[in-house]
Parts: C-alpha cells; sequence; structure tokens
C-alpha cells in the first residue's frame, strides 16, 4: 500500500490509444489515479462516469484524472466511446503497477475471498508524492469526494504558503 507523504510509485503503462503515459508526464498537476476491476461493468461504470462528470471541475483546479484496470487498449477505446468518458485510461494486465499502489490483492466479496482488483484511488500532488490513499472505495459518489478532498488540500496548502 503507498503511503501519504511519500513519493508514488512509478508508472509506464499505455492508455487507450497505445501511447506510453508515466507520472512524469503529471508534474506540476495533480493526479487522480484511481484503480478499477473491468470496463463497462456496473460500479466501474459508475466510477468512470462520475469522474467523466467532474473532468472540467478538476481540471479547472489542476488536476487529471487517470484510471487503470487490467483491460486492453481496444476494450477502454470501447468503453470511452459507449459512456462518452473524459477520463484517460490506462491497461496493467499483469498488475505490476496495481501490485505497488496496493490496488490487487486479497479481497472479499459478498462473504467470498478471492485474489483481484482492490477499487482504489491515489491523489498524487504536482511533486509527484502521495496526498491521499482511498483504499477500498465505492463508486458511488466517490468522484465527489475526491474532489472535496482535493480542494481541502490545495486550500490548506494556500494557508501555509
Amino acid at each position: 500500500m503507498v503511503e501519504t507523504g511519500r513519493e508514488a510509485p512509478a508508472l509506464s503503462l499505455p492508455d487507450q490509444d497505445g501511447t506510453r503515459v508515466t507520472l512524469a508526464d503529471y508534474a506540476g498537476r495533480w493526479c487522480i489515479l484511481y484503480f478499477y476491476p473491468a470496463d463497462d461493468t456496473p460500479g466501474c461504470t459508475v466510477e468512470a462516469c462520475e469522474f467523466s462528470d467532474h473532468t472540467a471541475e478538476l481540471a479547472a483546479i489542476g488536476a487529471a484524472v487517470v484510471g487503470v484496470s487490467p483491460d486492453d487498449a481496444a476494450r477502454h477505446r470501447e468503453f470511452i466511446a459507449k459512456y462518452r468518458l473524459r477520463v484517460r485510461l490506462l491497461s496493467d494486465p499483469t498488475h505490476e503497477t496495481m501490485r505497488r499502489y496496493g490496488a490487487f490483492g486479497e479481497k472479499v466479496s459478498y462473504g467470498r475471498k478471492s485474489v483481484g482488483v482492490i477499487r482504489t484511488t491515489v491523489l498524487i500532488d504536482p511533486h509527484g508524492r502521495v496526498a491521499h490513499v482511498w483504499p477500498r472505495v465505492s463508486a458511488k459518489g466517490h468522484a465527489a469526494k475526491v474532489a472535496a478532498r482535493l480542494r481541502e488540500l490545495q486550500q490548506a496548502g494556500a494557508a501555509q504558503a
């Protein structure tokens, strides 16, 4: 699991267009990195649509939204087109990046233990440090909570300056 205040683990993953994405691409901006199990499933669709609904607001306060799942680029493109998503989606089929972020491992769903993607969101500050972590996220309403926390952190930073 990543820790608040620490440097965010490196990542280098392809997006829906096959473009390699790294955290350095977001240097100087806030990055909301959310991990989810699969494209076009109920909870994942709610989460992606809600983040898409908040992209303009988040961009206005200096944040980009990036989703990560094991799905491939073609599946991401279909998901984006079907729901008119405005978030960038990355592919992590080996779960390597998810493991580094604590978003892959043992979980319990409906009383059954399994190993898989753990819905997790990590807020990374403009300096590449972890500003906040939401482990084991419930999709509905989550994007608004992330936006609110980001505004709180920005206000606290402004007050300290």
